[in-house]
Parts: C-alpha cells; structure tokens; sequence
C-alpha cells in the first residue's frame, strides 16, 4: 500500500480502524475510493474521482470520458509530442461527432464503417483504427468499457511504399544547387550519410562526436524504448561540417542562431528542395530510405542496417536487403535466359524427324 502515490490520495481510518481510501482536492469534498491499492478497480476508481471529465462538463461513460481519461494515461504520456498531438486532434474530431455516444455502446461494426467512410484516405483510416484500438484498450484496463470493438477491425491494404526514395541523380540535382558551406547541403549530407530522422538531425552537434563517431539516441519512442545509434562520420560527411558554419550545441541553426524544430526543419527542406527544382516527392524522410537501399546496395546485412537506422527488427531493413538482392539476381537470371551469347538454352539438341514435325 505504501507504494500507491498518487495525486491527492489520502488515507484515513473510520472509527473501527479500517484503512480507507480518498481522492481530496483543494476546496472540493473528498471522495472515497473502493478496492485494493494498486488493482484495476482502485485506479479506475481513482480516475472517476479525479472527476477530470466532470469538471469539463463531460458526462461519464461516454466516449468522451474515455478518450480524456485516455489522455491522462502513462500510455499516451509515453508518446512522443508530435504523436500526441497529432492522436489527440483525430479523437478530438470523432468525439465532434460521436462523444455523447456511451463508451460500451460502440460497436465493431460502427467502427468498421468509420472506417471506412475514410477509405479514400486509407492512411487517415488506419490511424483511425489504431487511434481506438489505442482508446479502448486503455478502457477495458481501466474497467471502463467491457471489451475493445475496435481490436478485431482490420486495417485497410494501401498498397503504398511510403515516402519516396530518393535517386542518385536527385540527390546530385540538389547538391549542385546547394554547394558544400551552405546549410541545405549541410542538412542534406547529415540526412543521408548518418541516416537518422529529421526530428534527431535538428538536435545533431560536435558534443555527438566522438573519436570520429557520432553516438545519440533516437528522439522516436525515446519516452518508451530508446534506441541509442553510434555511427562513423564518413570522409563525405566530416568534410561538409568541416566547410560549413554550424551551431554550437546544433549542427543546424535558424538565421536567428536556434536550432530548428522538426517541423521547422522540414518545412525549410522543401524549400531548398524546390530551390534546385526537385519535385514534392523529394522530402527529408525520403533521404533515410535513399540512404538504407544504398547501404543494401553495397553489401550492407540486415543487422548492419539495423544498427544504422536504430531498427529493432529485421522486418524493415529485410525491405532494403531484399530489394538489393533482386538487382543481381535479375542480372544473372537474364545471362542465363540467353545462354549467356544470346543464345536459346531451351531450343531443342536434335534435329525433329518427320513425324515428329507433323505431329507438332
């Protein structure tokens, strides 16, 4: 018991000695809370207590409720900002719509058409879909709702390869528009030759490098699983910060001297990108993927690309692998449908008899 700290959980003793348990506000009525310290049936209760939806005007048990009290949770807590906000404002616009409804009203099949009266957009109906499985997973935990309708409803197939991967001609196109000493080419060489997210290049500086290797960890999932990556800082790379004005704590600073924010940066890289005429498809993730295929493509394994990257499974960098292995393998394959001159291997090694041509 002693190990429950929570805000405003205060214990007391009746007359007979008993333990019991309250939630209690400053200026507010204490409200007692039922169950074990630390069950399920405590912690929602606690929740319930902390009247957070209440004192919003929300009604319990509607979906409402449930998506706020979602957001106080170490779940959503553990996301990182941008994913934060960006789950919040897709539940906000359902809960537009759909709040006053009750949370264990919902259905599978309510949201299965949902779902897909987003179809034309299937990525914003996949985030849906995770958004509520997210939702009501928490729900169930807490004993708020029963079950999770949203568990058994299936992601829509997009077909889609994400962002685009850059070629070697592109990223050619943009150097010569961006010269070594500029901060687009600087921003372009981190990109590619570290092979880290935008969001890990704003924050890139000398205190990375060490003895020629730049160690950080990931800003993605740093709240839940960090990854931590070390990399050399190839001849490319060493040469282009060595030629360019940089910050000090950040490679990458603002005209004003601060280092960027990862949307900031991304919004000035489509701009240098549109500078040396490249299309919109060009963008700063597209970079990562440039540089994973070319990793591949030079004999890099899958647990030599995992390391790069900061992937914790093979599934992603077996993508690259397995397209650079196509390459050769199309190349042999062609030799051999020609016989390696040209020739037909599958022509027949004797002459046809007579019958034989007649019968054929």
């Amino acid at each position: 018991m002693a190990s429950v700290r929570l805000k405003y959980l205060v214990r007391d003793r009746d007359r007979y000695g008993r333990v019991r348990w309250y939630v209690r506000r400053p200026g507010e009525k204490k409200v007692r809370i039922e169950g074990e310290p630390g069950s399920r049936a405590f912690m929602a209760a606690y929740e319930r207590a902390m009247g957070e939806p209440a004192r919003l005007g929300i009604r319990q048990g509607t979906l409402r409720a449930l998506c706020v009290s979602y957001y106080g949770s170490a779940e959503f807590k553990a996301l990182d900002q941008r994913t934060q906000g960006i789950r919040k404002r897709l539940l906000d616009r359902v809960c537009e719509n759909a709040g006053h409804h009750r949370a264990r009203d919902i259905t599978m099949s309510a949201i299965r058409r949902k779902r897909d009266e987003l179809a034309e957009a299937p990525e914003a109906a996949n985030a849906f879909i995770k958004a509520m499985r997210q939702v009501y997973r928490h729900g169930v935990d807490m004993e708020m709702v029963p079950s999770n309708p949203a568990r058994e409803v299936p992601y829509i197939k997009t077909g889609s390869t994400g962002h685009h991967s850059w070629t070697v001609e592109e990223v050619a196109q943009f150097q010569a528009a961006h010269p070594i000493g500029t901060k687009a080419r600087l921003a372009l060489s981190l990109l590619l030759y570290t092979g880290q997210r935008r969001s890990d290049v704003v924050v890139m500086g000398p205190q990375h490098i060490r003895d020629g290797w730049l160690t950080m960890t990931q800003a993605k999932n740093q709240k839940r699983k960090p990854v931590t990556v070390s990399v050399p800082i190839l001849p490319v790379l060493a040469e282009v910060i060595a030629g360019t004005e940089c910050g000090h704590l950040a490679f990458l600073v603002t005209d004003w001297g601060k280092p960027f924010t990862a949307n900031g940066f991304g919004n000035r890289f489509k701009k240098w990108c549109r500078e040396a005429g490249l299309p919109d498809r060009c963008t700063a993730h597209g970079l990562r993927k440039a540089g994973a295929a070319m990793a591949a493509e030079n004999g890099a394994t899958e647990h030599e690309i995992m390391a790069v990257f900061g992937w914790t499974t093979p599934k992603q960098a077996a993508h690259y692998t397995r397209a650079a292995q196509r390459k050769p393998m199309a190349e042999r394959g062609m030799a051999a449908l020609g016989g390696g001159h040209g020739e037909n291997r599958n022509r027949p090694t004797h002459s046809p008899t007579d019958d034989e041509s007649e019968a054929g």
